[in-house]
């Protein structure tokens, strides 16, 4: 047998948890040429099959499956015996890809992330919020955070905030409009919205809970857009309180009786979960949304 050294199995792994010699070769900041030398080189030193090959991309053999926990567990130790070796000043690096709905993202973490950014200069994050393109299960991402957790998979998933959305109107459209005093008034309303053959998950089917059967008069997939379109004046809309508070033109709508719940999850592949870069973005986010109970919560709209 050749001989081969821990930083081919850094290879391994990358190629193991992405599937994609490109995703892979991002990852490690080399590009995917080097990536399918590299894993080359290793199964020609052990003389065996780790991927078998198609067009989908690599998928592991069944030696490869069976060799993925003993990489882990070098990897682990590979890190610790760095970080004692520096004398726990080492440095997080490589990249780490945050799939996430729009409404968190810009409103919530977009301002919040470059703070752990300037903690971690060597750790690349990327936000991806336009979640129908980015998959978890073809490991197009690390982490995602959703409105519902996943019922198949090697996944770790915990539920990470409930949050509640209220009905809004411009100060300037309410005061133009009839007074709203209860459920029913509602149906002489304009509405704003998402395209509705285009939600792509039911937690954003907002009309149906409040008004089944109503079709918005306003429709747009981008939660900023619909937004726009309220502060303007155009009609109602449906927004989580930890967005619409920040603007004091919007008021709120019957908040006691009309308001709905929902829940954000934190979801990332059990494999790559105890790894530092995933562990230092995914702390900084629970430790970020759970300073803001009460903003998630909508609590100051309950009484």
């Amino acid at each position: 047998m050749r001989q081969y050294t821990w930083d081919d199995l850094q290879y391994f792994l990358a190629v193991a948890r992405t599937g994609q010699l490109t995703t892979a070769a991002r990852r490690l900041r080399t590009n995917h040429v080097t990536v399918s030398r590299r894993i080359d080189r290793l199964e020609e030193a052990l003389s065996a099959r780790l991927f078998e090959r198609n067009p989908r991309g690599y998928i592991l053999t069944a030696l490869g499956e069976k060799l993925i926990e003993s990489a882990e567990i070098m990897e682990r130790e590979a890190e610790r015996f760095q970080n004692e070796a520096s004398g726990g000043t080492v440095s997080l690096s490589g990249v780490v890809r945050l799939s996430i709905l729009e409404g968190i993202a810009n409103f919530f973490l977009a301002n919040r992330l470059p703070i752990m950014a300037k903690s971690y200069p060597s750790l690349s994050v990327e936000m991806v919020t336009i979640q129908q393109i980015v998959s978890l299960s073809r490991r197009e991402a690390d982490l995602s955070i959703t409105l519902n957790a996943t019922r198949t998979g090697p996944y770790h998933q915990e539920k990470l905030m409930p949050y509640r959305l209220f009905i809004y109107g411009a100060q300037e459209y309410l005061a133009q409009h009839p007074v709203i005093r209860e459920r029913s008034d509602l149906s002489g309303h304009r509405f704003i919205g998402y395209i509705e053959d285009m939600i792509f998950t039911p937690g954003l089917d907002y009309m149906r809970e409040i008004l089944p059967g109503l079709r918005p008069a306003y429709q747009s997939s981008s939660v900023f857009a619909q937004l726009s379109a309220a502060r303007s004046g155009f009609g109602l809309c449906i927004l989580p309180y930890f967005i619409a508070y920040n603007y004091p033109e919007l008021v709120p709508v019957l908040p006691k009786e009309m308001h709905l719940n929902r829940d954000y999850w934190l979801i990332c592949h059990e494999d790559i979960v105890n790894t530092p870069r995933i562990r230092v973005l995914s702390d900084f986010i629970r430790s970020e949304v759970g300073s803001q109970v009460e903003i998630f919560g909508g609590y100051p709209l309950l009484g």
